[in-house]
């Protein structure tokens, strides 16, 4: 699984340019204050973590919901796990496991 976090493209598309104008933005339509360094951060790195109530601040404040400000793209499964899947697969017929009898 992989999670692009796109807060810089979302402002950009409301024409909000700079941290400190985000905020603003937040501290006006949200009530909410972010210091200057908690800003950056969201910025110039994916986070970890987020309390829900900064997810809800930074929603308001760009009029957006956090589908907007995650990218969801799932994870591809690996070759051998599908193989691993299709082998398993194949011995159980008719929902009943199929004996491998030892050799006589």
């Amino acid at each position: 699984m992989a999670l692009k976090w796109r807060l810089r493209q979302v402002m950009a598309e409301r024409g909000i340019w700079s941290g400190a104008e985000l905020g603003r933005i937040m501290e006006q339509k949200a009530g909410y204050k972010l210091s200057a360094p908690s800003i950056s951060a969201l910025l110039t790195e994916q986070p970890k973590q987020m309390k829900a109530q900064t997810m809800d601040a930074l929603c308001t404040a760009l009029d957006c919901t956090p589908a907007d400000l995650w990218q969801h793209t799932p994870s591809l499964i690996q070759a051998e796990t599908l193989e691993h899947a299709e082998q398993e697969a194949q011995k159980v017929v008719n929902d009943i496991p199929r004996r491998i009898l030892p050799p006589i």
